[in-house]
């Protein structure tokens, strides 16, 4: 593998001294994979946009907010999958989802053919992109199919990192990863905290009391409940090295999303009646910690 050029050096000192979650999608990327070594795939200047944004008005991203790289991370061949939270809150339309569900299959026909590769999602969405509704509904389909099928050659680790969160149909694709790995800063969840308000009005949840959606969603709270099975520092070297134990780890005997007998229990317990207290729920999923 080539050396680094030298600016590529200064850019990753600058990345180095970074805050992760204050990166964006491509930066996460480059700050993880080894010097040198980052490649991207349908990258901005091969403006693959969406056709659906212009007519509503909404200006299209030439890689529609989803950067895919190969390179390698500690050694091991990678495929680093980074949602970019600030277009469209990082939301989830037919190309980006085409990118992202066609990245993984690829490694899935590599590690059929003996070539493993190891991925690693960095999600940073809102779920599907409302502009593109069906499309993206279908496109984060195909990603689930397409995770389901690599995570039985491979650990899949998802990173949970900030500032948006992971909510929607692309929680449910970091419920289907081998691992789990969150900063305190990021936020995990099915909806959304102003999508509860909206829907079931404030007496049932506030979006704007940040220590609520904080420990009902946050990194840490949800590593107590064990959806999340690390949390780590917002620093790019220990998520690396964090992501580097996940893969060694390997597959899980069992998938968090296959223990749903434990699942179903919790939910009778905890019953309907009233606000649930997030300390109820954080004892009793056990402990999924990497070691």
């Amino acid at each position: 593998m080539n050396e680094p050029l030298p600016d590529e050096n200064v850019h990753r000192r600058w990345l180095a001294r970074a805050s992760f979650v204050e990166l964006n999608a491509r930066d996460r990327a480059r700050a993880l994979l080894d010097p040198g070594t980052f490649r991207e795939l349908l990258g901005p200047f091969d403006r693959v946009r969406s056709p659906w944004l212009p007519p509503q008005g909404i200006v299209a991203q030439s890689d529609d907010g989803t950067v895919i790289a190969r390179g390698r991370l500690a050694g091991s061949a990678a495929l680093v999958i980074a949602i970019e939270g600030a277009f469209q809150g990082g939301s989830i339309g037919e190309v980006g989802a085409a990118k992202i569900a066609a990245a993984l299959d690829l490694a899935l026909t590599d590690c059929q053919r003996g070539r493993l590769i190891y991925p690693v999602l960095i999600l940073e969405t809102g779920g599907v992109r409302l502009q593109e509704a069906n499309l993206g509904l279908a496109g984060v389909a195909e990603i689930h199919a397409a995770l389901l099928a690599l995570r039985a050659h491979v650990p899949v680790v998802a990173v949970v990192a900030g500032l948006i969160g992971c909510f929607g149909g692309m929680a449910i694709a970091a419920g289907l990863c081998s691992w789990v790995i969150a900063t305190r800063q990021g936020r995990l969840g099915l909806n959304g905290p102003e999508v509860i308000e909206e829907e079931a009005g404030l007496a049932e949840f506030d979006s704007r009391d940040r220590q609520l959606v904080w420990s009902v969603t946050g990194g840490a709270s949800r590593r107590a409940s064990g959806f999340v099975d690390e949390l780590v520092e917002d620093d790019c070297e220990p998520i690396a090295k964090m992501i580097g134990r996940a893969w060694a780890r390997g597959v899980p005997r069992i998938h968090a999303s296959e223990r749903v007998a434990p699942m179903q229990h919790l939910v009778a317990s905890l019953g309907a009646q009233g606000i649930i207290d997030p300390n109820a729920i954080r004892t009793a999923l056990g402990d999924r910690s990497i070691p």
